[in-house]
């Protein structure tokens, strides 16, 4: 019988196989990673063959280009109608090109735009031997405090590379929420995250700080991307596929034609179960929900604040985009299943993150643990399990990424013979020094609370609505509650900052270039905007918030 078998066999594999077909892959549909992913690897040969004095300004130039090419593109895909009537799957079944995808894109290129002037500005510190420098350290290969790195420092290096990693991280982000198939997601988290990596590492004040946060942020990452490698695999085996419309047809019964190699796994509800758990794991770690965490507030702290801004809105965007996709596409049909372990994380993360954040005495642990009581908010419209959750918070997200950007880049600004103060006491009376800056900053922490005209409310507001339809009402009174603990602490620092005296000797405020004012100002109209006259957005959001199936 054994013989038979493998003779069988031999004659199966000896049979000629047709050519293999070769893929068709819609380039123009995938412009806008397509744009960001090529000035990555120009921005690479820059460094290469361009002379050093020269490097910053190509690289500044390339990057706002490509961003605001990959955007235009987005922009003309939805005028072409690929979110709405042309939405469909394309490169193979690996992408999805549809409304949410182009929402979360459009705003992922527009925030990374706004973040990358702040990596550009060269004015905050005072200049060192006649040159100019960032925030980013002289040369990133030297060992902090040796020789080397005071020889670089004093040759006015500049670590220009952060250029090219930032495309190449947009470029992860720009696919993570379109991926439509498991192996596409897990090749954008690791195309976006390797990157970051590197970059929190690269901090000019603070190094040590700065490496450990990377370092912290590296192994916990790469523990993160296990678990979901892992769910991957599980899910595989479960469906016999990768692709999402598969594994969705198999959760929910309706596959007729079943592989007799896979009859028997299909039935196993563990695999199903265990794997989508550690998927769900690898993108609220990335989202910095309680209890995956951890490495929020060390890294946002050691991280150079550039990379902070950056890093906090756009990959915000990013995971809650796939996430969103892979909840709504491919188990809505485990519904019964995944919503009540979401209720628990979203609780806790948002009265976790609130309550926290109150004992922080240092600004951008502070802002920290808000991004995580936040994440908990648009987790509660990601919970409603509606079209309206979907489009709750894909304008949450918009919102949400600016103000960040905006309040980081204050933070920059804010300063000391060490570099940025960030200790909370050194901003008491900042009102009184420079009333512009701390005005700026109040409009930001208001937003964070949701105070009314601000981008803030309009977008819990939608978030919570969405949740309550969505017959989550005790998840709204916890999200109430917790906002009002949250903005105990945002009303603190603002009472500090307007209603305390200076301090003698305490930090000044730097006068920055019109490129991080360009980031502020930004970052101000966006929140105010959306705050006064809401509509349009909200309509777009609702108009974007279709997943092609």
């Amino acid at each position: 019988m054994s013989a038979m078998a493998v003779h069988s066999l031999w004659t199966t594999v000896a049979e000629p196989i047709d050519k293999i077909p070769s893929p068709t892959i819609e380039y123009a549909q995938l412009a806008p990673a397509l744009i960001v992913v090529g000035a990555a690897v120009v921005g690479v040969l820059v460094e290469a063959l361009v002379p050093r004095r020269a490097r910053y300004y190509t690289q500044v130039f390339l990057t706002v280009v490509a961003l605001t090419a990959a955007f235009a593109a987005v922009v003309a895909l939805a005028a072409g109608g690929y979110g709405t009537t042309k939405a469909h799957i394309a490169a193979m079944g690996a992408i999805a090109v549809d409304g949410p995808a182009l929402f979360l894109q459009g705003t992922i290129l527009l925030a990374s735009l706004v973040a990358v002037f702040t990596f550009a500005e060269r004015r905050l510190d005072p200049a060192a031997h006649g040159n100019r420098i960032d925030s980013f350290a002289a040369q990133a290969a030297s060992v902090p405090g040796s020789d080397g790195e005071k020889a670089a420092v004093k040759a006015g290096f500049t670590t220009t590379e952060v250029f090219p990693l930032v495309l190449f991280a947009i470029t992860g982000m720009l696919i993570f929420p379109a991926a439509n198939d498991l192996l596409m997601l897990f090749i954008a988290l690791e195309v976006f995250s390797l990157p970051l990596y590197l970059l929190c590492a690269l901090a000019r004040r603070k190094r040590l700080l700065s490496q450990e946060a990377a370092v912290k942020y590296f192994l916990l990452g790469a523990f993160s991307s296990a678990f979901l490698l892992f769910g991957i695999a599980l899910m595989y085996g479960y469906a016999g596929s990768v692709s999402y419309a598969r594994i969705a047809d198999v959760v929910d019964g309706s596959v007729r034609t079943i592989d007799p190699a896979l009859a028997d796994t299909m039935g196993n509800d563990a695999l199903l179960l265990i794997g989508g758990a550690m998927i769900l794991m690898g993108l609220l770690f990335k989202v910095g929900a309680v209890p995956f965490h951890m490495w929020t507030p060390d890294v946002y702290q050691g991280a150079p604040t550039p990379v902070t801004g950056f890093m906090a809105a756009a990959t915000k965007v990013a995971a809650f985009g796939a996430l969103l996709r892979l909840l709504y596409v491919v188990l809505p049909g485990l519904r019964w299943d995944w919503r009540p372990v979401m209720w628990a994380i979203a609780i806790v993360t948002m009265l976790g993150g609130a309550i926290v954040a109150i004992t922080q005495t240092d600004i951008k642990r502070l802002l920290a643990y808000s991004s995580i009581a936040h994440a908990g908010f648009i987790l509660a419209g990601v919970i409603a399990a509606t079209p309206a959750g979907i489009s709750s918070v894909l304008f949450y997200l918009a919102a949400y990424s600016f103000v960040t950007i905006g309040a980081f880049a204050v933070v920059t600004l804010v300063r000391d013979a060490g570099g940025e103060a960030t200790h909370l006491s050194k901003w008491a009376g900042l009102g009184r020094r420079s009333p512009l800056v701390a005005a700026v900053f109040a409009v930001f922490l208001l937003a964070f609370a949701g105070i009314p005209l601000t981008s803030g409310f309009t977008g819990k507001f939608a978030v919570f609505s969405a949740a309550a339809q969505g017959g989550a009402g005790a998840l709204v009174v916890v999200g109430v509650i917790s906002s009002a603990i949250a903005a105990f602490f945002y009303i603190r620092v603002i009472v500090l900052m307007f209603f305390s005296e200076p301090k003698e000797g305490g930090p000044t405020v730097a006068v920055p270039s019109p490129l991080t004012m360009t980031t502020i100002g930004v970052g101000v109209a966006v929140t105010l905007v959306l705050g006064v006259a809401p509509q349009y957005f909200l309509d777009l959001a609702s108009q974007a918030g279709v997943f092609v199936r």
